[in-house]
Formats: structure tokens, sequence, C-alpha cells
């Protein structure tokens, strides 16, 4: 009785939980690559190119550290 209760409680917090707003990995040229790449930690050591503050397109102050990029932004 106990499991069912907790069981129940788990499927109404998962049913409430916000939809995911974090941008999926883009399916362009600049990110083909990433997608050709199996791991995604061997993938991640090369975002920092684009996205570093000298970087084309630097992260935002708010922006958590990128050390799991792929963990938030998913491929496809």
């Amino acid at each position: 009785m106990l499991f069912a209760g907790g069981a129940i409680a788990l499927l109404i917090f998962l049913y409430s939980a916000p939809e995911e707003t974090t941008s999926r990995m883009p399916r362009d040229e600049n990110h083909r690559k990433f997608y050709e790449i199996k791991s995604k930690k061997e993938a991640e050591k090369l975002c920092v190119g684009c996205h570093s503050k000298g970087g084309e397109y630097p992260l935002t102050d708010t922006h958590p550290d990128p050390y799991r990029c792929l963990f938030c932004h998913k491929r496809d």
C-alpha cells in the first residue's frame, strides 16, 4: 500500500513538471559534426570553439558553466 501511494505521488509530481524550455542543438551546417560524433563528451569539447567568451556566438553571462552542453541541448 505504501509503495502504491509513493508511485502515485511520483506520477503526480512528474505530470506537474514544467515543459522543457531548453533549445535543442540546431540541425545546420555548423552543428553537423556534432551529430556525426557518437560520444557526447567528445562532441562537447568542440562547443567552446564558437561559444566561448571570444567566440562567434558567446554564451550569456547567466548561462551555466559549459561543461555538459549536450545534457541540456539535446541532439535529435
